[in-house]
């Protein structure tokens, strides 16, 4: 794993949360909203939602359609809107319209799940924790930190095991980037990857297509393969 940390530590030493915020609330709101969406498409949306919408109490002053119709090109916008408005008004009832701090309390909220909760303790208010997202899960089973069958929590907690808690929010960042930029679902850079050499899916990605022998040509010349 020392490998492994050493060398995405090369490739992306500045990796970081790339969802444009200027405060814990701001954050929160836009995690929620990046469920199966891009940072880029967020990013977007909020250039214009932050500056209409800066307290809990703004999210509540306006019909939750009006609020539907400011996120409308976010995936499953209408959920979305209405857990966003649900949290403002527990924000407001419970926690003085301020983002909990404890990750207990966090995950309580609407909309806001473990891998919610973690990227806001981390970026936020600087506790180490690890957020397994679609590019840090997929990239943890490739380099065989963690089996395909295992759940985002599996997944998680392994690489909690082998990573130095110190360095837990760097290398959430790290791996993310690796999956985002280098790893890519569709046409990983294999060829000129670092890692290639712990990557037995990349292994088995860079073999040339095994060719027939002798004898299987001579049998399907012959009909009978």
């Amino acid at each position: 794993m020392s490998h492994i940390l050493r060398v995405i530590g090369e490739m992306f030493p500045d990796a970081h949360c790339e969802l444009i915020h200027d405060n814990p609330f701001e954050l929160t709101i836009a995690v929620l909203l990046s469920a199966q969406c891009t940072d880029e498409t967020v990013n977007k949306v909020t250039a214009t939602l932050f500056k209409k919408y800066r307290s809990p109490a703004d999210y509540l002053a306006v019909p939750q359609e009006e609020l539907e119709q400011d996120i409308r090109r976010i995936g499953l916008f209408r959920t979305k809107a209405a857990n966003i408005q649900k949290l403002c008004r527990i924000l407001i009832d419970e926690y003085e319209g301020q983002i909990p701090r404890a990750h207990e309390e966090l995950v309580k909220l609407p909309g806001v799940g473990r891998k919610t909760a973690n990227v806001v303790v981390s970026n936020a208010f600087g506790v180490p924790a690890i957020a397994v997202d679609t590019h840090l899960d997929r990239v943890s089973k490739r380099l065989g930190i963690a089996k395909p069958e295992d759940s985002v929590l599996e997944v998680e907690k392994k690489l909690m095991k082998l990573v130095p808690r110190e360095q837990w929010t760097d290398t959430h960042h790290r791996l993310i980037f690796f999956g985002r930029y280098h790893c890519k679902a569709q046409n990983p850079a294999c060829p000129v990857c670092p890692l290639l050499d712990v990557c037995k899916d990349g292994q088995k990605r860079m073999k040339p297509a095994t060719r027939p022998t002798s004898k299987e040509n001579k049998t399907k010349l012959n009909g009978k393969g």
